[in-house]
């Protein structure tokens, strides 16, 4: 089934379909609008968000709908998923429905007790969010947390997996930005040292908090965005689906609500073909939201490689071919960010 809806969709990205017979690889799934923390480059900046979590209802018509398809489901969203007091038992209710899951913490609450239960569950991949090397510079970039304490959580918890024999894919990501980008050698340094570690990433800010100006420029929609047709779509605590995280963030209209219309409608909602249309003519920076947005457009050779693969394979690979593609190893013209930096 999976790989069947897979292969639906690769057809529909190359013959540049606006209206898919499929439903989305992977989905963005806010369990929580919760956070602990107040970072300058968060949409939470900007989008105030509810004390709130999703309810049972919204995330099991979710999996009713999309549980047959998807392939993978990132756990996260605007709030710190450890805030769900329900986080275990919806990693345990994807696995079930033979979902991967991943997660992405900034550590704060991540002590030995928490780290436990990680590892005692069905996660597959968890990204440990640690944006610098210096005390300073973390705690500018993570405003309410601790150097200290989290550098230490993220160690311990590294270790203790890698003690356990865990198959756990841990990824520990810097996002790189104007106070942080000196940084990037001593970080990668300092964290492929640490037993358990088994990825670095350093992710490209793909926000516009720090850099108001920043978007794609013309030259940037020779290809159309793989979010269109691959996924990730972005499933808010609400219940509001977006087409992905950013059409949230840049303040674009959900495309539905989960519970209201079939998923498969809300994926091809008149908004979400419109967008596809004017992606296949090479049009999309007329799109408002597109214009505006600040993540990278992968080459079709990569898309159509994401769509060969499963989801999680895709989702493990993604940050080392990310570091080759930007230390210059693999060709740039593959992995394409923004030209504009505001």
């Amino acid at each position: 089934m999976r790989a069947w809806n897979r292969a639906k969709l690769l057809w529909g990205y190359l013959t540049r379909r606006a209206r898919l017979d499929a439903l989305p690889v992977e989905y963005i799934v806010e369990t929580t609008a919760k956070c602990n923390l107040y970072c300058p480059m968060c949409p939470r900046e900007t989008h105030p968000q509810p004390k709130a979590d999703m309810t049972d209802e919204i995330f099991r018509t979710l999996l009713a709908e999309a549980g047959d398809t998807a392939e993978h489901m990132m756990l996260i969203g605007l709030g710190e998923p450890f805030m769900d007091p329900k986080i275990f038992e919806r990693i345990e209710y994807c696995h079930r429905h033979s979902v991967s899951t991943l997660l992405s913490t900034n550590g704060t609450f991540l002590d030995e007790r928490y780290a436990a239960k990680v590892l005692d569950s069905p996660l597959e991949q968890i990204t440990l969010s640690f944006d610098g090397f210096k005390k300073e510079t973390f705690e500018f970039y993570r405003k309410g947390a601790k150097f200290d304490k989290v550098r230490d959580n993220f160690v311990r918890f590294a270790r203790m997996k890698h003690e356990r024999g865990s198959h756990l894919q841990v990824v520990v990501q810097m996002v790189r930005m104007e106070g942080n980008a000196a940084e990037a050698d001593d970080f990668l340094g300092f964290w492929k040292g640490i037993p358990g570690v088994d990825r670095l990433r350093i992710k490209e800010d793909e926000t516009n908090l720090m850099r108001p100006n920043a978007g794609h420029v013309a030259g940037d929609w020779k290809y159309p965005c793989h979010y269109l047709w691959r996924g990730a779509v972005y499933v808010k605590q609400n219940g509001d689906v977006y087409p992905c995280c950013q059409s949230y963030m840049l303040d674009g209209k959900p495309l539905g609500t989960l519970g209201q219309q079939p998923l498969i409608e809300i994926w091809n909602a008149a908004p979400m073909q419109e967008m596809r249309r004017l992606h296949a003519a090479g049009r999309g920076g007329e799109v408002d939201i597109c214009s505006r947005c600040c993540t990278t457009i992968p080459h079709p050779v990569l898309v159509t490689g994401s769509l060969l693969l499963h989801g999680k394979t895709v989702r493990r690979m993604l940050p080392l071919v990310e570091r080759l593609t930007y230390l210059a190893k693999l060709p740039t013209r593959l992995l394409r960010p923004p030209k504009r930096t505001g």
